[in-house]
């Protein structure tokens, strides 16, 4: 939960997680759409795809993967995740390098190597002092002093235990280190959501298990591309319906572009292929945050009275 999250927002769903599967047995035997369920709102999907994998993998092992290189055998688990559990949970002499321990060894041996290099250059650092025992401790230490201390904005030199030693520091060049790439302008993608409503109940249908926001369920949409949208992009039910078309364009981002949704709201005489949900049922379904966002668009008056648009 914690890749790519902040503890603050992870908290929550954690402790929801652990009352409702405490064991690793009563997690495996959940099935996706149950964790996918307790996952809304956390985002990047693919995690939770792969914990259901990892989970499967780990109940059936008589012993707990304890070794980088056998962590990493496992869905979802890369470098500094296997590192992580291998040195706190079992320690296993190696320091795990997220983006606070890379900054805090940028800054105290002044490593010119931009971010994309900067982790193998700390890798040749930290290899070395991982070998002075208790590599838990010192791999939560220099966590806990990126995250509180060495800070990206402002940081708090005058309480930093190294600062003696941080060319940074004693160069007053804190702000030059880490060196950061030119991030490239995100781009935009376009397409149209539809929502069809029959008899208070909305058409959904489950994304392909491979690929953005896989194995979630959904609207229909058009395919994620540029501004302009060819004909065999749309639906066999554009033509047959009238259709209201919300006047707000829905806007979400991912990590590698922004999204933008046209929404448009039909009443539909007969059930087209797909799963049909009652409204009332939707805080049950595995929604991603963007589906929620479309369907929050829905008229009210068209939900009083769906005859409107008829």
């Amino acid at each position: 939960m914690l890749q790519q999250t902040t503890v603050a927002t992870v908290k929550d769903y954690f402790e929801r997680f652990i009352k409702k599967w405490p064991t690793l047995t009563s997690l495996a035997n959940a099935s996706l759409d149950e964790i996918l369920v307790e996952w809304q709102g956390l985002g990047y999907y693919s995690r939770a795809r792969n914990l259901h994998k990892a989970v499967k993998i780990l109940n059936e092992l008589s012993l707990f993967p304890s070794t980088p290189t056998d962590l990493r055998k496992l869905p979802g688990v890369g470098d500094y995740t296997a590192a992580a559990i291998a040195s706190i949970a079992f320690g296993y002499l190696i320091v795990p390098i997220d983006g606070n321990i890379m900054r805090v060894f940028a800054r105290l041996f002044a490593i010119p190597s931009p971010v994309p290099l900067l982790k193998q250059k700390v890798y040749e650092y930290t290899s070395k002092m991982a070998e002075g025992g208790r590599s838990g401790d010192f791999a939560q230490g220099l966590m806990d002093l990126g995250a509180m201390i060495c800070r990206p904005l402002n940081p708090k030199c005058t309480e930093c235990p190294l600062r003696v030693e941080c060319r940074a520091h004693n160069e007053g060049r804190m702000a030059v280190f880490p060196v950061l790439r030119v991030k490239p302008q995100i781009p935009k993608r376009y397409g149209i959501a539809y929502i069809l409503l029959h008899d208070g109940k909305i058409l959904l249908e489950k994304r392909p298990t491979k690929g953005l926001l896989g194995g979630m369920m959904g609207v229909p949409t058009t395919p994620w591309e540029g501004e302009s949208l060819n004909s065999e992009d749309l639906f066999e039910f554009e033509k047959d319906l009238k259709w209201h078309e919300v006047a707000k364009q829905v806007k979400h981002t991912f990590t590698h572009f922004h999204l933008y949704l046209t929404v448009k709201v039909g009443i539909s005489p007969k059930l087209y292929k797909g799963d049909w949900i009652d409204l009332d049922h939707l805080p049950g379904v595995a929604l991603p945050t963007v589906m929620k966002k479309v369907i929050k668009q829905i008229p009210t008056e068209i939900l009083r009275n769906f005859s409107k648009i008829n």
